[in-house]
């Protein structure tokens, strides 16, 4: 049986009624990875995906998504395979411990086949940066499938799995999503826990989901999101079921056009889709409001001073110690620092590094970090003060489609503007998801949904409806055209 492009819920269903077993599932699955050509895995875990198949074959493992397998971004640890965060200096690390994301899914029953390649520490936003190798896009291996989670959207789109994880920094769920043709949400932070998720900006990260449509992420959410004491920034709030009112009507529903949002500079068929897209929700009974977020232009400068501060703090355990890469042939301390970091870190991660502890010297502390701190405050205001009128705010995800392959490595300010419609969901804290709807130049391109504090469910319930309505997150690649 084809596998290939099945969502989750397919595969559910079959396994349910005995069409496939998981056995044969997961085969499939590592035969298709096998001849792929994105670059999407670092590592797989064939022989103990088999075993977990049989078990469920067996009626020895239950859950929802039993037997299912999925794949883990190599930032959540896993215990007993290796976890490399797509860098060097963690190329042998082995964890003892699952991430609570992780032994979440486990326990669901979910079968993780392996880990993704991503951009090294999350730090990147076309999967150039990973030190196992760039991700193609499955819609053309030229180009470039998102970053940082473009190992996991990439094998989405490809359709060698139905579903895997991500995280989001600054857009890193949402914009490879849209660059890949899929659906991708990051939920409100602190709803999934950041415990075994190797941090890169602690203030926010947050782990999200890739599957190939809303309905398929609201059943991922319900397993990944959860309170977790091992995390002080989880919320305790009650479990939600993200799958109850996802089929709601939208009569009378309000969305949010966001004024400060110029699309009239962007590409004529990503303003197209847009507008079609609006269509499509009119025709659904939504109304459109114009919203204002005034201090919305600070976000990508506000981002890259909070990001790299936290980054250097965070990154400043990997010194060739305690575990990770060591240099060779070190004379003293200092020079086992220096070396290791300096052959064990990218150049992405050193700028990075580099800009952090910049704006955290003392001479330059509230010049720069403290300022980045308030402007952050005045977005975050900004978003609760607009959702007093709107349910939703819509924009697209990112500038384009996805750009050539080494084409934006050498002016990093041009890559960094590549997140500029998603970053000021992370500095608020405010869930926000991507789903297709539309091309440009021949390649996907995404819809950006955001919604208030913890109302992952009404996010859902537009991307369902929409989706119910459309068929762009049926469309996928056709490999043998590219191949």
């Amino acid at each position: 049986m084809n596998i290939r492009f099945k969502t989750l819920s397919e595969l559910k269903k079959l396994l349910e009624t005995k069409e496939i077993s998981s056995c044969e599932l997961v085969s499939e699955t590592f035969k298709n990875i096998a001849s792929s050509k994105t670059n999407s895995f670092i590592t797989l875990d064939e022989e103990r995906s088999l075993i977990k198949a049989r078990a469920f074959d067996e009626g020895k493992i239950k859950g929802d998504l039993a037997g299912i397998p999925i794949a883990q971004k190599d930032l959540f640890c896993t215990k007993n395979l290796r976890t490399t965060c797509g860098s060097r200096i963690l190329e042998n690390f082995i964890p003892p411990y699952d991430a609570t994301v992780v032994e979440n899914l486990n326990a669901a029953g979910s079968i993780c086949v392996g880990k993704t390649n991503m951009d090294e520490f999350a730090m990147g936003s076309s999967n150039e940066t990973s030190y196992y190798g760039t991700v193609k896009n499955p819609w053309d291996f030229e180009r470039v499938p998102g970053g940082s989670s473009g190992g996991s959207a990439a094998a989405v789109s490809e359709g060698l799995i139905c579903a895997a994880t991500g995280t989001d920094t600054g857009g890193s769920i949402r914009q490879p999503a849209a660059l890949c043709g899929i659906t991708g949400i990051k939920p409100t932070y602190g709803r999934a826990s950041r415990w075994g998720m190797i941090a890169f900006a602690s203030s926010l990260d947050q782990a999200g989901t890739f599957a190939r449509n809303a309905e398929d992420c609201a059943l991922l959410l319900n397993h990944i999101c959860s309170h977790d004491t091992k995390d002080s920034t989880s919320i305790s709030d009650e479990q939600e079921n993200y799958l109850e009112n996802i089929d709601d009507d939208l009569k009378g529903k309000k969305i949010g056009i966001v004024k400060e949002f110029d699309i009239s500079n962007l590409n004529k068929e990503v303003q197209d889709s847009f507008e079609e897209s609006k269509k499509i929700f009119e025709a659904l009974g939504v109304n459109f409001v114009e919203v204002s977020l005034p201090n919305i232009k600070l976000s990508v400068p506000t981002y890259y001073v909070v990001a790299p501060a936290e980054c250097s703090s965070n990154l400043s355990r990997f010194d060739g110690v305690k575990y990770g890469y060591r240099a060779k042939n070190i004379n003293n301390l200092e020079e086992l620092y220096i070396k290791s970091r300096s052959e064990g870190f990218g150049d992405e991660v050193k700028r990075r590094i580099l800009i952090g502890t910049y704006v955290l010297s003392a001479g330059f502390y509230d010049a720069y970090y403290k300022k980045a701190q308030q402007s952050r405050r005045m977005i975050k205001n900004d978003f609760m003060e607009a959702f007093k009128d709107v349910d939703i705010i819509m924009s697209p995800s990112s500038p384009s489609s996805a750009f050539k392959i080494g084409s934006k490595t050498e002016d990093p300010i041009e890559m960094y503007l590549e997140d500029l419609f998603t970053i000021s969901a992370n500095l608020a804290g405010v869930p926000a998801m991507s789903i297709p709807h539309g091309f440009a130049y021949g390649l996907p391109i995404g819809l950006q949904l955001m919604g208030n504090y913890l109302e992952e469910s009404k996010i859902l319930n537009f991307a369902h409806q929409y989706q119910k309505n459309s068929d762009w997150h049926i469309k996928s690649p056709n490999l043998e055209e590219i191949s």
